[in-house]
């Protein structure tokens, strides 16, 4: 444990490797890309609007119920606990996912992988504790791609049992373990944590006063325009992401469905990740001046993505679809890379899982709102290729929204 407490700048790689190799782990789940298939197929006999309209939704609700209080707490508490909270959420996922049947069952595996996700705020916020802001672009870099490179990985387990109800899950049981064992915590030095406050307050009040700390220090945040409008971007797109990965494949199933035609979703999804984790991995070698060319990289990106969402909307061929997805993941990872390493850069205090969990939980009411107003039955419960247009739309306006900024921004600097 004594070599955490070195200079950081000698310290980066160790902490990095268990690091990603938690994320690798975790995201080793070769059943994932026949969620819905196997869902409505023989197994557990659900219907496709079941699966849609009152199975997938959960999700999105619980993870928006319990972000708010995960990334409240997980720079109090040091990252660790929320990462073995994670681990078991996982576990439980997977278990239910095997043995339970029925739409409640299948709610309550929704509502334990809203667990899982609203967990990841301490994978990704935990590593720039331990290592210094001159290593940021590239452990981001690094822990961004290699989930990614699991989830590639994973499509040699998922096409051995192609058939929907031959799907095996995989429970992602040894990550946590041996996480924990290995990583430590150091304490940063940009500035003050929840523990290194002077605890003069009486017990009852101990609580009251790390959210008022914590609400002060999310003030201090989003004071900075800079990290406001990463953040905006961050919030934005991400809600728009998570929607369309939420329902890709019941698009996929409408166009060909997995009953009467070849299912290559673990193919797609291994190529997807492939991409994504490239781009995420190039990001290390970017030199660029993102303060001036930032948003420009957003707006233009986020139209790329508003091309495939339309592209996978008017075409009726799987391949297009398929393609679409491609372009709007690998493009989304290489955005969400950047967006998080120039936010972690900037700040001026170790808040990371409260400024990525607040980007993360603003983007969570956004993609509530979509659900609600878009997909639940109890709204406008649009069909699948509708909801696609929407997304599409949603996506052109983010686009708008930063490429009009970006201009203005060059045309000032050049006055």
């Amino acid at each position: 444990m004594g070599c955490w407490k070195q200079d950081k700048s000698y310290t980066w790689t160790f902490p990095t490797l268990i690091v990603c190799l938690y994320g690798f782990f975790c995201m080793m789940k070769p059943s994932e890309p026949f969620l819905t298939p196997y869902l409505t197929g023989p197994d557990k006999n659900l219907t496709i609007d079941e699966v849609t309209n009152q199975i997938f939704p959960v999700w999105t609700y619980s993870y928006l119920v319990l972000l708010f209080p995960v990334f409240l707490i997980t720079d109090y508490v040091r990252y660790k606990p929320i990462l073995l909270l994670q681990g078991v959420s996982f576990i439980i996922t997977w278990l239910l996912l095997l043995f339970a049947h029925g739409v409640a069952a299948m709610q309550v595996v929704e509502f334990f992988y809203g667990m899982v996700t609203a967990s990841e705020v301490a994978y990704y916020a935990y590593i720039y504790s331990v290592v210094s802001t001159d290593h940021y672009q590239r452990v981001t870099s690094y822990c961004r791609s290699i989930p990614l490179v699991a989830g590639f990985h994973r499509k040699d387990v998922s096409e051995t049992f192609p058939a929907p109800d031959k799907v095996v899950a995989t429970v992602c049981s040894d990550g946590p373990s041996s996480c924990q064992e290995d990583k430590g915590s150091a304490p940063a030095d940009r500035g003050p944590t929840a523990e290194q406050q002077p605890d003069k307050a009486k017990p009852q009040n101990h609580v009251l006063r790390v959210l008022v700390q914590l609400s002060q220090d999310l003030r201090d945040c989003y004071s900075s325009r800079k990290l406001l409008y990463w953040s905006l971007w961050w919030a934005l797109a991400t809600a728009g992401f998570n929607q369309v990965l939420n329902y890709i494949q019941v698009l996929w199933d409408f166009r060909a469905p997995s009953h009467s035609s070849a299912v290559y979703n673990g193919a797609v999804e291994a190529i997807a990740t492939f991409l994504s984790s490239l781009t995420s991995f190039v990001v290390q070698y970017m030199k660029i001046n993102w303060d001036l060319f930032g948003e420009l990289a957003l707006g233009i990106f986020s139209a790329i993505d508003a091309g495939s969402l339309f592209l996978m909307h008017f075409t009726t061929n799987i391949w297009a679809c398929y393609a679409g997805y491609l372009i709007f993941k690998a493009c989304y990872m290489l955005l969400i890379t950047i967006a998080t390493f120039q936010i972690a850069v900037n700040l001026s205090m170790e808040r990371y899982a409260l400024m990525f969990g607040f980007n993360n939980f603003v983007a969570l009411v956004i993609q509530t709102i979509l659900t609600v107003v878009v997909v639940d039955s109890r709204g406008l419960g649009l069909d699948i290729v509708t909801q696609f247009l929407i997304y599409g739309s949603y996506f052109a306006v983010i686009a708008g929204i930063f490429l009009i900024r970006s201009i203005c921004m060059l045309v000032s600097s050049q006055c």
